[in-house]
């Protein structure tokens, strides 16, 4: 299989699962226990504690271990919504995000409105990228949260989080990234960002899935969301999944040793692919800014196709790539986030997305490229005539 959806998903690194499989057998305590085998899981579970809070920036106690991103999103829209509005004696009840954000952040503050919140949504400007001005603008004491992504999981573009997030707590209110597709690819601290609560995910760094973190600066209130135990400070209950922990923080310090080399090959996977898609389809051109972009990511528009048939002709081949997120895949609806940059819905449907890996190879950009161009011109020849499309960044010049 060529693989080209990195973003959905990353195999686990062989030296993860080696660092994993002591606690899947031998050493299965409970790091709640008292004996001998409990300490052992609760000294690899502070071994991996003070591992992610050193590479992203954070302080030991500010690291809370979940289920994956979703539920740190979670936690962090939902509970610093909460804690902040009791924090203010109910005055912040005025929550600010993206248009383009994951659906686990989307999902989370449109919940908010049932508990009394109002919800302000910031479309993003033509490129991709989150305008400051939009959400200085819209800043006031009546603000209890704000969420900005770090880097866009469907067209990679890159916010200007640390911007907004000086301009967000000189206000008062209590700022969130969702940093998960950045992790990996840049240098990610949370101190360096000045946000509040950060989160990220396992499987998008060569890790497992199934376990994530929130990162939370010191101080900032949070309103449990899963209740039952006094696990990871009283702030998410649940036996800690110390396997999963364990390889998540393995995968981090990897991904962190190794960032400068695998950010340098994914760009030059990402430089060819583009080219030689450039080269072999007229009319393509490129959805969001091509500089200020995660290095791995292709997001590409072919006017004449349709993107769901394209992913099956693909699959047929042993080619793996995606037409936006993967947590929306089997949704009958085009892309919010592609929507959200004024592309028509044609065009929206219309879009691949193509994400390169530490281990993807020149000779698989190549292959991948010729099944592409092949499926284009069989989308293309029972389809209508094809105009050249303004819509991109870079458009092909044959």
């Amino acid at each position: 299989m060529i693989y080209l959806d990195h973003a959905a998903t990353t195999p686990v690194d062989a030296r993860v699962v080696e660092a994993m499989l002591p606690f899947f057998s031998t050493r299965y305590g409970n790091p709640s226990s008292v004996y001998a085998a409990g300490r052992d899981a609760r000294a690899a579970l502070d071994w991996a504690r003070q591992a992610v809070a050193s590479v992203l920036g954070a302080q030991e106690d500010g690291v809370i271990f979940t289920s994956g991103a979703t539920e740190a999103d979670a936690l962090a829209i939902v509970g610093g919504a909460l804690a902040a509005r009791a924090c203010s004696d109910g005055r912040r009840t005025r929550v600010i995000i993206s248009a383009i954000e994951h659906h686990a952040v989307l999902h989370s503050a449109e919940s908010l409105r049932e508990r009394g919140f109002t919800l302000d949504i910031i479309p993003p400007a033509s490129d991709g990228i989150v305008p400051v001005a939009a959400v200085q603008e819209r800043l006031g004491d009546d603000v209890a949260l704000v969420s900005l992504m770090l880097a866009n999981n469907e067209i990679g573009t890159i916010q200007p989080v640390a911007v907004v997030a000086a301009a967000v707590r000189a206000s008062g209110a209590t700022m969130h990234t969702d940093a998960v597709q950045a992790v990996g690819q840049l240098p990610v601290s949370l101190a360096d960002l000045g946000v509040d609560l950060l989160s990220v995910s396992a499987h998008k760094v060569y890790g497992p899935r199934g376990v994530g973190a929130l990162l939370t600066r010191k101080g900032v209130p949070l309103t449990p969301q899963l209740l039952g135990g006094s696990q990871e400070g009283n702030r998410r209950a649940g036996t800690e999944n110390v396997a999963g922990i364990v390889g998540f923080a393995a995968a981090l310090m990897l991904a962190h040793a190794e960032l400068d080399d695998r950010a340098a090959h994914l760009l030059a996977m990402r430089s060819l692919l583009l080219d030689e898609l450039a080269e072999r389809i007229p009319h393509l051109s490129v959805n969001g800014d091509l500089v200020q972009r995660l290095p791995n990511n292709l997001n590409v528009l072919l006017p004449g196709t349709e993107a769901q048939a394209l992913l099956q002709r693909l699959d047929l081949h042993d080619i793996a790539a995606a037409s936006g997120s993967a947590c929306a895949t089997g949704s009958p609806e085009p892309s919010h986030v592609l929507l959200a940059l004024g592309l028509p819905e044609r065009d929206a449907r219309a879009s691949l997305r193509l994400t390169t890996g530490k281990d993807t190879t020149a000779q698989e950009i190549r292959a991948a490229a010729q099944v592409i161009q092949e499926s284009v011109e069989v989308a293309r020849a029972a389809s209508v005539p094809v105009n050249a499309s303004a819509s991109g960044r870079f458009t092909s010049s044959t």
